[in-house]
């Protein structure tokens, strides 16, 4: 039996749907620094989309629960929509939406293009 060290971080990996994909991601472009540069921001991207997806996700969550349980008034109301962060969020993922596109457009030119040919001396 393996050791329980070189078995979490591989269940960890599995765990981290973002990583596993990056990591695909990774594997499929050319071994070149800007291409590590450029899965790394992705990843990074990539999880600041799904914070803001879940922030945007409890904004929801917390509007539903004001709608079903308590007393509804008009002042609960308003209270339940007036949520500036989730605001800010939207706005966020609609940055982050962009910036996605724009890194996998150029991953894809990169997969397009292949490796490079090393020079040679």
């Amino acid at each position: 039996m393996a050791p329980l060290a070189l078995t979490v971080p591989a269940l960890s990996r599995q765990a981290d749907p973002v990583r596993v994909a990056t990591e695909r991601l990774a594997r499929a472009l050319p071994s070149r620094a800007d291409s590590t540069v450029l899965v790394d921001l992705l990843e990074d991207d990539l999880r600041e989309g799904m914070d803001a997806l879940g922030d945007v996700e409890a904004h929801f969550q917390d509007l539903l629960e004001t709608l079903r349980a308590g007393p509804l008034s008009a002042t609960s109301l308003v209270n339940a929509s007036d949520d500036a962060r989730v605001l800010e969020r939207l706005d966020d993922l609609h940055d982050l939406v962009l910036q996605v596109r724009k890194r996998l457009a150029q991953a894809a030119a990169l997969v397009r293009h292949g490796p490079t040919p090393r020079a040679t001396r």
